[in-house]
């Protein structure tokens, strides 16, 4: 099988490139040299794939300028449409695209399925809407997969990486109170999410968060505790406001997401919870 892959080169690209590769997949990489060429030739690309993941886009925890807003907005909505595009000249088309979006698209407060959804207001979910409705308008193509992810936990990156110094030192803490939604998903449940769609052709929306309800308190709680740390020490809303100015919204807010449609349709995940799931990555 040969898959197309953009944004292989980070995170989850990087882990699911392995994972292809120990398979025996053929992968190939679509970088910014792609994006910045002909669809033309993109669409070449895309004849020769089976499979087409799309994962690029610019990080969204960083400060809010007006040039970052538009680089999170077009790395996302530009790419889609250049890709959906592609898909449409390419002489073969590819069995289905993978595209992602973010469970940032949803309110908090409420849980959400992808029945019963609530969408939020402001930039974030403006842009995960606009990002999916470009990957749909593949459909007439091909069989279209979009997968709205929580927060991935990993131990070679991500918001694990970053939080894990501050933890073990005893200096971590709730966020903003800690009352937000924190829905997140271990690496390999998000890997194993993957393969079970690609093996059904399952199209639709899928969250791709663990089946927990959890906050940003449980979450740093548990985190604490599999470090045998204290975590206690609060991190404010304005101090956050004061580093990433509207960018302190991605981690002030939060959703509360179950992976409805994973769990109808029989996937079972090796890391349900929090505490499997550090035993697993703190080790």
């Amino acid at each position: 099988m040969n898959i197309l892959m953009s944004g292989a080169s980070g995170l989850v690209g990087s882990h699911l490139k392995t994972m292809f590769s120990e398979q025996q997949y053929a992968v190939t990489a679509l970088g910014r040299d792609d994006f910045s060429g002909s669809t033309e030739a993109m669409a070449q690309k895309v004849s020769q794939a089976d499979i087409v993941i799309h994962l690029a886009g610019a990080p969204i925890i960083a400060r809010w300028t007006k040039a970052h807003k538009k680089a999170i907005y077009h790395s996302r909505i530009d790419t889609t449409h250049m890709l959906v595009q592609a898909i449409e000249l390419a002489v073969k088309k590819p069995q289905m695209l993978i595209s992602t979006s973010a469970v940032g698209i949803y309110a908090d407060g409420a849980v959400n399925t992808e029945k019963d959804a609530h969408l939020a207001e402001g930039f974030l979910s403006e842009v995960c809407q606009r990002w999916e409705a470009e990957a749909l308008a593949a459909r007439p193509y091909t069989k279209v997969a979009i997968f709205r992810f929580g927060i991935i936990l990993a131990r070679d990156g991500g918001a694990l990486k970053q939080m894990l110094p501050p933890f073990k030192l005893g200096l971590g803490g709730p966020i903003a109170g800690g009352k937000q939604g924190f829905s997140w998903i271990h690496i390999d449940d998000l890997l194993k999410a993957n393969r079970f769609v690609i093996d059904r052709k399952a199209d639709g929306i899928f969250n791709l968060t663990a089946p927990q309800i959890t906050d940003n308190a449980l979450f740093t709680k548990e985190l604490g505790a599999a470090l045998n740390r204290p975590a206690v020490m609060p991190v404010p809303a304005f101090g956050l406001r004061l580093a990433y100015g509207e960018g302190a919204s991605s981690l002030t807010t939060g959703q509360k997401v179950l992976p409805e449609r994973l769990l109808n349709e029989g996937f079972e995940f090796s890391y349900p919870d929090l505490k499997k799931a550090f035993g697993d990555l703190i080790s």
